[in-house]
């Protein structure tokens, strides 16, 4: 009884103030580093407005299921109200009119366009086109390539 007391009490005390200062610089050294670290950014911007009856059939159809796409992987879906101010963030991206709109982009310039919502049956299809146009990452060789002369 008096082991479980004491187990108890220890557990109770405060912590030293070196762990949550390791947390801190972790959290610090990760902050850092992770822009860094990832990846180009790809979005597929949606450009809609309330009451668009294709929207809403695009988000029926098409929305749920995105996120769990190679697509979704590569370029999630970022919401764009055209009725709103447009974001600073695209300020390089031209607004629509048409409603809804797939703009392709990457670190804020437009890679490429879908006008409309053509249906679930043409969207797939249409959208890896658009992805084929992401530049490729390059990497570089280990191992310079020589030509055979």
């Amino acid at each position: 009884m008096l082991l479980s007391i004491a187990i108890g009490q220890s557990l109770l005390r405060p912590r030293p103030a070196r762990s949550g200062r390791r947390l801190l610089a972790a959290l610090l050294a990760w902050t850092l580093v992770a822009p860094i670290a990832s990846p180009a950014a790809a979005e597929l911007l949606v450009l809609e407005r309330p009451g668009c009856i294709w929207c809403a059939r695009f988000d029926a159809e098409i929305a749920p299921a995105y996120p769990r796409t190679d697509a979704g992987r590569k370029a999630p879906l970022r919401r764009v109200d055209v009725t709103e101010p447009w974001p600073h963030d695209l300020t390089d991206v031209t607004p629509e009119r048409i409603t809804p709109s797939f703009v392709l982009v990457e670190n804020g310039q437009e890679i490429a366009r879908l006008r409309g919502y053509p249906g679930e049956d043409f969207f797939w299809g249409l959208v890896d086109d658009m992805l084929k146009q992401l530049p490729a990452a390059t990497t570089a060789s280990p191992v310079p390539i020589r030509s055979s002369d």
